[in-house]
């Protein structure tokens, strides 16, 4: 019953460190919490001081679990570096070998920031580099027992310190005190042509961008010129029509006028007839 519930336990740590960043630390104490309830307090503990990991360990973590065969190919591939570099693997071809490991490093390093990008993480310069450290250090120590493993690290690796890779270049079994699980990673020493080309393309990629931006500039102010003289042809036509109407307005007026005018004069020969036909039958 025992072995059972410790293999419930891993499960469900497993599932943990699957979660999204957000959702770790509230997941991780009603894991904690449910625990204790149920008894099981050392279990409990053991869960409630698992530490949130930053987001490159994160990374590296959430790469194991989706495609832990990569994981394996890079411990695998840093293996067999190590072993052709203290002669450990007969007649090897070391740079066939070493750019095999920079291909799944690569891959690996081009699915992390798709990861990251795809959380809501920045896959900025530095988040990469720490991812880099992390991989690397898996890779120098390979399938070795007792050392930090992908799917659960709780922080980024260093690459391991002289003494753990005098061990593991003597082929020797490493002692757990030389295991150095979560310190900060050190400044990644990069290739200056790398560093030379990627300034290269970041310096193309704005030049591009000016570029875009300056001709949607160029074909807003066209926009705007032919909207303004639109502004201004609709004026113009409003300031002719508003003279049109006064004009007929004031000829309007001048009409009535003339018509009541007419109308009186109308008014007043009837009545001149009127009177004119009264006096001609009078006796």
């Amino acid at each position: 019953m025992a072995t059972k519930r410790g293999s419930d336990i891993d499960a469900e740590v497993d599932t943990l460190f699957q979660l999204s960043l957000t959702d770790f630390t509230a997941a991780r104490n009603a894991l904690a919490a449910r625990l204790k309830k149920e008894g099981r307090a050392i279990d409990a503990e053991r869960v409630k001081a698992l530490a949130k990991p930053p987001a490159p360990a994160w990374a590296v973590n959430q790469l194991y679990w989706q495609d832990p065969k990569a994981i394996d190919d890079l411990l695998t591939a840093g293996e067999r570096v190590r072993k052709a570099q203290t002669g450990q693997l007969k007649n090897a071809d070391l740079r066939a070998l070493i750019d095999a490991k920079k291909q799944v490093m690569h891959a690996l390093m081009d699915k992390a920031a798709e990861i990251l990008g795809a959380a809501g993480h920045a896959a900025s310069p530095d988040a990469m580099r720490r991812v880099s450290a992390t991989l690397e250090s898996l890779a120098v120590w390979g399938h070795t027992e007792g050392v930090p493993k992908a799917g659960r690290l709780t922080a980024d690796l260093d690459p391991p310190g002289f003494d753990a890779l005098a061990v593991l270049m003597g082929g020797k079994k490493l002692e757990p005190a030389k295991v150095l699980l979560f310190q900060r990673p050190k400044p990644v020493v990069e290739d200056p042509a790398e560093v030379r080309a990627r300034a290269r393309e970041a310096v193309q990629n704005a030049e591009k961008a000016l570029r875009e931006a300056r001709r949607e500039a160029e074909r807003a102010e066209s926009a705007l010129a032919k909207a303004n003289a639109r502004a201004a042809a609709v004026e113009k036509q409003k300031q002719e029509i508003e003279a049109r109407y006064a004009e007929a307005k004031e000829e309007a007026r001048a009409a009535s006028q003339e018509a009541k005018k007419t109308a009186q004069a109308v008014a007043d020969a009837e009545r001149s007839l009127a009177k004119a036909r009264a006096d001609a039958v009078r006796p």
